[in-house]
């Protein structure tokens, strides 16, 4: 049956290498046990048998080991590691007792203050005892906690970049490791446990805390994109009512003209309706201009008469328009026709192009609201309307030159 390439595995190194080394959590741990033995025992060589399968698949060569079994003898023959016959003799009976479709297929040499490359003697004792391609030879310094990993091909040991430890259920290896724990200074039969399943908790930790942070990233990172959009769309907004604004007040400017320079004067009074001596009046405004004194008799003479015409009226509002309009109804024929015939001059005038044929009405000496709205419109209906449009609330402060909007 083809084993399953395990799924909780720690890289440790380069593992593009050529098999691929897969190499058990307990076996591990065993490895550091034995390095801390040799530490005890002065840094001599301890050795052991690695236990474990191969097999190919997907174009892939896949090494294993899930198993390892301490040499009760490995011994220097000057720079040369010796293995004798009751070394191999007992690893096969603990082989075969602990691991029984396990292969020996390599072996683990701890060893203090030598270099972490085999030299000829060790590569040829190694093609002599796992004649096998793919077999492998694993050196690591107790003191310097340093390891490489050699394997078997082209009839020489080339070194392995990096494998992999995996996590998984291995009772073979707990209890070679439990009977073994005197031998190698672990008392507590408690110890192997725990270490191995603090590690996987370790592991499945450790993968849970990445799995929340990368969640939290893509949070913080959906709501950054929001913010930056709504600052975007607040930023047009903020560019668009600027213009806006500076139409507007561009607009204003234009209407205000030379408010600064022009001089205020005061008018007649309220509302009034316009007689025939008044559309006379501003037929020959340009003449009277040059007398000061003559235009303010008249414009004092135009209230007069407007008060007159709103007595008779029995007005309820004093700035209503068509109260002035009815009381001018009781005046005698010849008004009547005088008046209307200034309505027809005065609507002649605004329709032909002049002052406020572009909408808008600049104030001319004598001009009060009433005869504005008489010339512009030949009626007084439209006196609240130009108050309105322009912000006016006192009808008797208008002054020469003033620009108003018309309605």
């Amino acid at each position: 049956m083809e084993r399953q390439i395990p799924k909780n595995v720690r890289q440790i190194g380069n593992v593009s290498d050529s098999p691929k080394i897969y190499v058990e959590d307990y076996v591990d741990t065993f490895f550091m046990q034995l390095c801390e033995k040799c530490e005890r025992a002065g840094g001599g060589p301890i050795g052991a048998f690695l236990v474990g399968d191969m097999e190919e698949g997907g174009g892939e060569e896949y090494v294993y080991i899930y198993g390892a079994i301490q040499m009760h003898e490995l011994t220097m023959s000057g720079s040369e590691y010796v293995i004798d016959e009751n070394t191999w003799k007992q690893a096969y009976e603990d082989c075969k007792q602990y691991f029984e479709d396990g292969e020996m297929l390599g072996w683990f040499v701890a060893q203090q203050g030598v270099p972490l490359v085999p030299d000829q003697s060790t590569v040829k004792l190694h093609r002599k005892s796992f004649p096998k391609k793919n077999t492998v030879f694993i050196m690591k310094d107790p003191a310097e906690k340093e390891e490489v990993y050699y394997v078997h091909k082209m009839n020489d040991l080339m070194e392995i970049g990096g494998h992999y430890t995996y996590y998984e259920r291995n009772p073979c290896m707990q209890n070679y490791m439990i009977s073994t724990r005197k031998k190698n200074g672990v008392f507590p039969s408690e110890t192997v446990e725990d270490r191995a399943a603090k590690d996987f908790r370790n592991l499945v930790r450790t993968k849970g805390e990445g799995a929340r942070q990368k969640k939290a990233g893509g949070m913080m990172y959906a709501v950054s994109a929001c913010l930056v959009l709504v600052l975007i769309v607040m930023g047009v907004s903020m560019v668009n009512n600027f213009d806006r604004m500076k139409a507007v007040q561009s607009t204003l400017d234009n209407l205000t003209g030379q408010t600064d320079t022009v001089e205020t004067q005061e008018t007649s009074g309220t509302v009034t309706a316009v007689t025939s001596e008044e559309g006379s009046a501003g037929d020959g405004g340009e003449a009277q201009d040059e007398d000061s004194g003559q235009a303010d008799t008249r414009t004092q003479d135009d209230a007069q008469a407007a008060d007159g015409e709103e007595n008779s009226a029995d007005m309820q509002d004093g700035s209503d328009g068509n109260t002035a309009a009815e009381g001018s109804k009781d005046s005698s024929a010849a008004e009547d026709e005088n008046t209307a015939d200034t309505s027809k001059t005065a609507g002649t005038a605004a329709d032909s192009g002049e002052n406020g044929s572009n909408g808008i009405y600049i104030v001319e000496k004598g001009d009060t609201l009433a005869i504005i709205s008489r010339k512009m419109y030949g009626d007084l209906n439209h006196v609240d309307a130009i108050c309105r449009m322009n912000g006016i609330t006192d009808g008797n402060l208008i002054y020469v030159g003033q620009k108003l909007l018309l309605p």
